[in-house]
């Protein structure tokens, strides 16, 4: 006994030594995640140039009525239209509820700022739509008709609704799907009709749900820089742009970036308040599946049309717009700027999501295999990664990697003599880093839920075997969840192509990436130009919504 006792004490000496390196692998990842916020409270209460005064007695009072309106706004029409249509598509059958019930996720994979552009050029004096008025009812000129303002606030509200409705409607169907029969029926029995089973027994049950989702519009909304700056509105996000490029003040641009992580975090804490003493439990394992309603007549047209209308406002209008005008200017897809464009897109979206999952799942493994506390403590505080808007860790990331980079060169050019120049500001890695830092919380996720889904007697039994807790990992959790981190891996590089503030902040000089490229042209009115990349970006993101729609079968 004693002998076996002796042949197993070294390698459990070895365990524990790994176990170390584990946990502060993890927590270095934590700090580097946690490091862009930092920074920006950082430089927000320390500013070099003091401006604050200045803001609150000028323009800042109108980036936060204008952001409130529009998140407040936003966050009311997504809720509806994801709700309504939700509670359809899982409580009726009517006529094209099969494919709706997809289709409504597909708005998803258009960015709200080439729905933007889209709309723009759908309704605008020269688009199809006056043109066509015109042409029917005689008129000359604009002075003949009064036609809405298409550069709005309320046709930015009406786009991000547009684009990001989808988050409620995929929590809120998945809500109502697991709703119980039995309970429906009772109401049913006590004479409740279709508007009060709606209200009385299906709404409150599905509330946590629609309040997540809700609260990710309403980030989405505070994070949107192409839609407001293409449209006039003055946003706080904006203001970043405003202050930091066009004044040079990168404490008031910090500051700024301060009020919108206050908002985050706020309708973070409100959305989890709002859901604090909220219980819900199913009756029974064998309670009653639900069984769909079957309209017909008048009641199954309006559900179409309830189901049709968002579908085609988000997708299939901004797609058709951009085939148009890619179909016309077919020599944009041979510019060379577009090739460049979408390579670069390949280069960083890919070696962000690469790093960024790898990143996730040392931490999660070296948060599962730490004896101390503080990579526990770290794991669910580096998730506002996600919350913080672009431009926030925009100017978390520039200003202390630039500081950081001039120090590297001059270091190098007094060894060596030979100055460098900027190597990490003067390449992708900042923009890099931005996406890691921003969407670590998806990779995280989904490396935390696959590895709680492996049977704990497996990596136990490996380590009884002598392997280390790298090869533990190599050969029993990568190959168990190699589904899940493909899907991490998917996702997040999505995310990243989509991403438009944050590479406009820290993009190195004419490097363009197929979002940046789009907001370019677009920005010059050349939509022709726009559209080959435009579709670029919705096809990838086809991708995103392909995964959803297979996970929530």
């Amino acid at each position: 006994m004693a002998d076996k006792m002796s042949q197993i004490s070294p390698p459990a000496r070895r365990v524990s030594s790994a176990i170390d390196g584990w946990s502060i692998g993890a927590a270095l990842i934590a700090g580097l995640v946690l490091l862009p916020i930092a920074a920006v409270v950082w430089m927000a209460l320390f500013p070099t140039e003091p401006i604050w005064g200045h803001l609150i007695s000028t323009t800042l009072p109108r980036y936060m009525s204008n952001s409130l309106v529009l998140m407040a706004g936003v966050g009311a029409l997504a809720a509806t239209v994801g709700t309504v249509t939700a509670w359809l598509v899982v409580m009726y059958d009517f006529p094209g509820r099969r494919w709706l019930e997809w289709g409504l996720l597909l708005p998803l994979a258009v960015p709200a700022y080439v729905g933007a552009y889209a709309l723009t050029d759908f309704l605008e004096y020269a688009g199809p739509v006056q043109t066509g008025l015109r042409a029917l009812m005689g008129w000359e000129s604009a002075r003949d008709y009064a036609f809405p303002e298409v550069r709005s606030r309320g046709a930015a509200l009406l786009v991000l609704a547009a684009s990001l409705f989808p988050y409620v409607y995929l929590m809120a169907r998945a809500a109502f799907r697991e709703q119980s029969g039995r309970t429906l029926e009772v109401a049913r029995a006590l004479g409740a009709g279709p508007v009060a089973r709606f209200w009385r027994v299906g709404l409150p049950m599905a509330r946590p749900a629609i309040a997540a989702g809700t609260a990710i519009v309403m980030m989405e909304t505070i994070n949107d820089f192409g839609v407001v700056e293409y449209f006039g509105v003055q946003t706080l996000t904006t203001g970043i742009f405003t202050v930091w490029l066009e004044m040079r003040n990168a404490g008031g641009a910090a500051q700024i970036a301060c009020v919108i992580l206050a908002l985050v975090l706020a309708l973070v804490t409100l959305e989890k308040l709002s859901r604090r003493r909220s219980r819900f439990f199913r009756l029974s394992r064998s309670d009653v599946p639900l069984t769909r309603a079957r309209l017909a007549g008048g009641q199954a047209a309006l559900a179409s049309l309830a189901c049709l209308l968002p579908f085609v406002f988000g997708f299939v209008l901004p797609v058709g717009v951009l085939s148009h005008h890619a179909w016309v200017n077919a020599h944009a897809w041979i510019d060379p700027d577009l090739g460049r464009a979408l390579w670069h897109t390949l280069a960083t979206g890919g070696a962000a999501a690469g790093l960024t999952v790898t990143g996730a799942l040392v931490l999660v493994y070296g948060v599962r295999l730490a004896r101390a506390t503080l990579p526990r403590l770290l794991l669910p505080v580096t998730t506002i990664g996600y919350a913080a808007p672009g431009a926030v860790l925009g100017v978390g990331i520039l200003l202390p990697l630039a500081a950081f980079d001039h120090a590297l060169a001059d270091t190098w050019l007094a060894i060596t003599g030979t100055d460098p120049g900027l190597i990490l500001t003067g390449s992708a890695a900042a923009i890099v880093l931005a996406y890691m830092v921003r969407f670590f919380a998806i990779a995280q996720g989904a490396a935390d839920a696959a590895m709680g889904r492996v049977a704990p007697s497996l990596p136990m039994a490996a380590r009884a075997l002598g392997r280390s807790p790298g090869a533990t990992l190599r050969a029993v959790y990568l190959p168990l969840i190699r589904g899940s981190v493909g899907t991490a891996l998917l996702l997040v590089f999505v995310d990243c192509v989509k991403e438009l503030p944050a590479t406009l902040l820290l993009r190195p000089f004419n490097y363009n990436t197929l979002a940046t490229r789009v907001y370019e042209q677009a920005s010059l009115e050349r939509i022709g130009e726009a559209a080959p990349a435009a579709l670029l970006v919705m096809l990838v993101g086809l991708g995103a919504v392909a995964i959803l729609a297979r996970a929530n079968r």
